[in-house]
């Protein structure tokens, strides 16, 4: 089989990188080890820089309107898609009592969108295979071989290779990529339960983090229902100790817990789905080796809180996609494909630094130190400017990548069509450039790559050159060209007739 591109892994990352792939119109192939998608729910909630992005292409609108009522709830604003709501999700630092309000970076989604990760996988999975796209289930990367021209894994030729293929990466070892770091330190659990019966100490409602938070019996544990009569149990020793992430989690201990922190009247039901994780830390030294790419958890681990893993891999994919996509289809400029290691490492890192400070702070506990720094860094976050501080940090809306402006704000606009949002204007994945001012601005050599639209706003916005992941490339108030700007993120102007 030959194709332009080869996605390891069927997670949020790969699926959402083959979908901006293909997008693109780039023959992509799927490759995923698991026969079957886990029934687990995972991270439970979109970040609203992640709502963002989905936006970016369409897909947030039909996600949610096809979530169950209960799965759709919290963190959207007035304009933002059906099915989203207000209020019931805020988002949280390492459980502090203090919800954490994006409305001050200008965004729809003022709190994470609350909704379970496979849900999200699923339907991407089913747009690409009625797209076409060979999502190939029961496929285990046992060999990879890369030249000059291309890579070859388990027979299948391509020009690229992305490994998104989680923390346990099988194309990293292959490839001899180092993975430096730290090794977890403890050993929880993560299930998806139902319970036989419940004593009052159990939340009956979702609300804030902080809220489901409780501890007893030597264990901590964060209870919360999800959708139906289902909860999400994370729990685990304060001590720190536990099996190791290979062992199966036992109905015995999910029980024991339960009745430690809630009681002998709470016991479990079902046990649906559950896991082992840690609070390991580590990031590859270089997001591309040769021909091959890391992305998601690959590329980075860190404990798991707050949805960052989904958030972090999702911006990692549609951050590399475009890239990737103009490389393939030949017109990416010089130096591209290397924006996305310099681009995407430093947040990374960076989410890897804040989860750290998470864990240590919610280990108050078994630390009266600990407990006090908690105290004085919750009094910091019920400061607004702290709040905006560690909001944007959590959420991804703060960043911005070096030379270029922020993420372009999904403003209420009007154009020859009738009224719309910026966000509508970027389905297609190409480039977009708004022009607020009535000015003639022609881009006749770049139009196969970057859709040019006039329209009004209430906004002080002359123009705006936004690159397909949504970040201000160019504005009228820049002293660059606009032409330079083009030819820098997409590539050299096209000669008539179409050829660069």
């Amino acid at each position: 089989m030959r194709t332009e591109v080869i996605v390891a892994g069927a997670g949020p990352t790969g699926l959402m990188l083959a979908h901006e792939l293909t997008l693109a119109g780039v023959p992509t192939v799927v490759l995923e080890r698991q026969t079957a998608r886990g029934a687990q729910s995972r991270a439970g909630q979109l970040q609203p820089r992640t709502a963002e992005v989905l936006d970016l292409r369409g897909l947030l609108a039909p996600l949610l309107a096809d979530a169950p009522s209960g799965d759709a709830a919290g963190g959207a604003a007035d304009g933002a898609p059906q099915g989203a709501s207000r209020g019931a999700s805020s988002g949280h630092f390492a459980a502090l009592p203090v919800e954490l309000d994006c409305r001050p970076w200008q965004t729809r989604y003022p709190g994470p969108v609350t909704l379970p990760q496979a849900r999200l996988e699923a339907f991407l999975e089913e747009r690409l295979v009625r797209r076409g796209v060979p999502v190939l289930r029961g496929h285990e990367v046992t060999e990879v071989e890369q030249d000059a021209d291309g890579v070859t894994v388990g027979g299948i030729r391509a020009g690229y290779l992305v490994a998104c293929d989680g923390g346990h990466s099988t194309i990293r070892k292959l490839l001899g990529v180092p993975f430096p770091g730290r090794a977890s330190t403890m050993s929880s659990v993560v299930a998806d339960i139902t319970l036989a019966s419940r004593s009052d100490a159990v939340p009956a409602e979702r609300g804030h983090f902080s809220g489901h938070t409780g501890s007893g019996g030597g264990f901590f544990s964060v209870l919360a229902p999800l959708d139906g009569a289902v909860y999400r149990l994370i729990f685990g020793k304060l001590s720190g100790e536990g099996p190791g992430r290979d062992v199966p989690v036992a109905a015995e201990e999910v029980d024991e817990a339960l009745r430690a922190v809630y009681g002998p009247g709470t016991r479990l039901g079902e046990l649906r789905a559950a896991s082992r994780f840690g609070d390991a830390v580590r990031q590859v030294e270089r997001y591309r080796e040769g021909r091959v790419f890391f992305a998601g958890d690959a590329a980075h681990i860190h404990m798991p809180i707050g949805g960052q893993g989904v958030n972090l891999g999702t911006q990692d994919a549609v951050n590399l996609g475009w890239k990737l996509a103009a490389t393939v289809r030949g017109w990416a400029p010089e130096g591209l494909l290397d924006t996305y290691h310099a681009e995407r490492h430093p947040i990374g890192a960076r989410v890897l630094r804040h989860t750290r400070a998470q864990a240590v702070l919610l280990n108050a506990g078994r630390d009266e130190e600990v407990a006090a720094l908690r105290d004085i860094v919750t009094d910091l976050v019920r400061l607004p400017e702290g709040n905006r501080f560690i909001s944007g940090l959590m959420s991804g809306l703060d960043i911005q990548y070096p030379g270029l402006g922020p993420r372009m704000i999904d403003v209420d606009l009007t154009t020859e069509d009738g009224p719309t949002r910026v966000s509508a204007l970027t389905h297609s994945g190409r480039g977009l450039l708004l022009s607020f001012d009535g000015k003639d601005r022609r881009i006749d050599g770049w139009a196969d790559r970057v859709d040019h639209v006039a329209a009004t706003t209430d906004e002080d916005i002359d123009a705006v050159l936004i690159r397909p992941d949504g970040y201000i490339a160019w504005s009228a108030t820049d002293t660059t060209p606009l032409e330079t700007a083009l030819a820098r993120w997409f590539g050299p102007a096209s000669r008539p007739g179409g050829a660069a």
